[in-house]
């Protein structure tokens, strides 16, 4: 069986949950920058003509299109 996304790794929820929420509010955003950054970089090597706006436009659909998908096989 192939899932889309990886299993929930237990250990490394533990440890995020012995973090006050502060921490774990910044990792989250830290995560988000990373993501939209590879994203973005994918992106301009793909389309390198499109202004930045068009760019970011691209990068939303993207993260718009992945907040649909359905974890499973």
């Amino acid at each position: 069986m192939t899932y889309r996304f990886d299993p929930v790794d237990v250990q490394q929820m533990r440890l995020l949950g012995a973090l006050g929420p502060a921490k774990r509010v910044r990792l989250m955003l830290n995560a988000r920058e990373l993501a939209v950054g590879l994203i973005r970089g994918r992106l301009r090597r793909r389309y390198p003509h499109l202004s930045l706006r068009s760019l970011n436009l691209k990068v939303l659909e993207e993260v718009a299109r992945a907040g649909r998908t359905r974890p499973g096989p």
